[in-house]
């Protein structure tokens, strides 16, 4: 029995390295990386993915996994060890119905890929990624036969980022979110304050916007000394270490207050990394997001229901209005919180207010079904995305970098991956309002700029478990039920209706 788990947590943790370095690289790449490294780069990464795959789904591992896993020696071990050994199992058994060439052969077509949609969005050019995703595509219809979940083929694509959600559940829930998003998006269009809402065309040089964002950051403590902050074409987070969390942010949006929210997101996000379970459980499989929604409800959580409530500004706006004071002098705090919580349908997703946002998330789900499905192909993706913009939103894009060139997900092959923003944003209301009920000091927290307790809830309710529960469990276990969209439209008009007084 030694022998085994000796040898399980040896192989975890040079698998976990094997990661790291991988996501180092892929940091790179998105970062700092010259654009003529790219063809290097995919064979990189995708020497990594095969080796680390082959090494994960091998015999030998696999071996003492099911020995540990037998009965008799399973209810010897003490309950971390059962733990690991139990999700250890489950992982490999997936894994290995994927063989290691493939793996390989879609890392080096997404690696490349990236590259392609990078250079197609500058150009505002589909055809330059049409056939690159036209591959990733085909390779995702693969992956769904090998997996071989029963129902859906996306089943097979959405159970990787949230594990247990299926086509089914999840058409159920968006049909109620989009009905609801809609009917309380159709109100706030009624009211004077939405048909006189004027758009804020105040900007704010790079230095500033870089001062503001260091700031935040160290007010939601996310360490300085195990995290960084740099810049790329689409803000996310990698860790690359247990003490070495990277997230970037983009200074050169049309909207200037993109890097100062993007920023709070991906602080979201760095926070549960540095959260998750250490200790006994590093370099396991624990160690770990249990989904990516979970995972999404931290960002989203910090973005929405922190740096965009009232309570927020009333501590942090007279700091802002200083280091802006030529562009803000003129700005009541009032007129900044209906600014930065304005409602307007717009083209891109990452930009999007938080009551359109769901849509946004739907229309790509919908995409994505039908693209499995074989319903529609690539090259009608640019005309189907503006048909089901305007049917959603009631905007059509212009170009394609506003449209179906917007996200870079496609070109890593993260189908299956949307869906976790809405459930994020869902969860992401429950937390608040089981937060608001177990500390009826919240909002006087938030309005003296005091984060201490919200994070200690955070890490004691959500953060500690990684993945030894699923996302579900988690939930059902810090707020006594599952997903539920009932209380974040509930949320959403609470707050909107009263902003829009309607």
């Amino acid at each position: 029995m030694k022998e085994s788990l000796d040898f399980i947590y040896k192989e975890q943790r040079e698998l976990s390295l094997l990661g790291g370095i991988s996501a180092l690289l892929g940091w790179d790449q998105m970062t700092y990386m010259p654009y003529k490294g790219t063809q290097e780069r995919s064979k990189q990464l995708a020497l990594i993915s095969r080796l680390s795959h082959e090494r994960f789904i091998s015999d030998r591992l696999y071996k003492h996994v099911k020995k540990l896993s037998n009965q008799k020696v399973f209810e010897k071990l003490d309950e971390s060890h059962k733990i690991v050994v139990k999700r250890l199992k489950k992982d490999i058994e997936k894994a290995r119905k994927v063989p290691s060439e493939f793996v390989e052969k879609l890392s080096k077509t997404t690696t490349i890929a990236y590259a392609a949609w990078q250079k197609a969005r500058n150009e505002n050019d589909f055809s330059l990624f049409a056939s690159h995703l036209e591959k990733i595509v085909e390779l995702e219809k693969q992956y769904c036969e090998f997996i071989g979940l029963p129902g859906h083929p996306y089943n097979n694509l959405i159970d990787d980022y949230e594990e247990g959600m299926t086509v089914a559940k999840l058409e159920k829930e968006f049909s109620y979110l989009k009905s609801q998003l809609i009917k309380i998006l159709d109100k706030i269009k009624t009211s004077k304050i939405y048909i006189t809402q004027q758009k804020f065309d105040k900007t704010f040089d790079i230095e500033k916007q870089k001062k503001i964002c260091y700031i935040i950051m160290n007010k939601m403590m996310l360490p300085k000394e195990r995290a960084r902050l740099d810049v790329s074409t689409h803000p996310f987070t990698t860790a690359i270490g247990d003490d070495d969390v990277r997230i970037t942010t983009n200074y050169n949006r049309n909207n200037t207050l993109f890097s100062f929210f993007s920023t709070v997101h991906e602080a979201g996000h760095a926070l549960y990394e540095l959260g998750l379970p250490k200790g006994k459980f590093k370099y396991t499989v624990i160690s770990d997001a249990p989904s990516l929604g979970l995972h999404e409800s931290q960002s989203r959580f910090w973005e929405n229901m922190i740096a965009k409530n009232m309570h927020f500004w009333n501590y942090f706006y007279a700091t802002f209005r200083k280091i802006a004071s030529t562009q803000m002098s003129d700005v009541s705090i009032e007129q900044w919180y209906l600014h930065i919580n304005q409602v307007k349908p717009s083209l891109i997703r990452i930009e999007a207010d938080e009551l359109t946002y769901c849509l946004h998330v739907i229309l790509r789900f919908d995409i994505e079904l039908d693209l499995i499905n074989e319903k529609i192909n690539v090259k009608e993706l640019p005309n189907i995305w503006n048909e089901k913009m305007d049917k959603l939103l009631g905007i059509t894009p212009t170009s394609n970098r506003d449209g179906a060139l917007q996200d870079m997900h496609w070109s890593n092959g993260n189908f299956g991956y949307f869906p976790t923003y809405a459930i994020g944003s869902i969860y992401a209301a429950q937390l608040f309002k089981k937060i608001s009920q177990d500390n009826i000091n919240t909002y006087e927290e938030i309005e003296q700029g005091n984060f201490v307790n919200i994070l200690k809830w955070l890490r004691k309710n959500i953060h500690k478990y990684g993945r030894s529960m699923t996302a579900e469990e988690i939930m059902k276990n810090a707020c006594g039920e599952g997903l539920n969209s009932r209380i974040f439209v509930k949320y959403l008009k609470d707050k909107y209706y009263s902003i829009y007084d309607v």
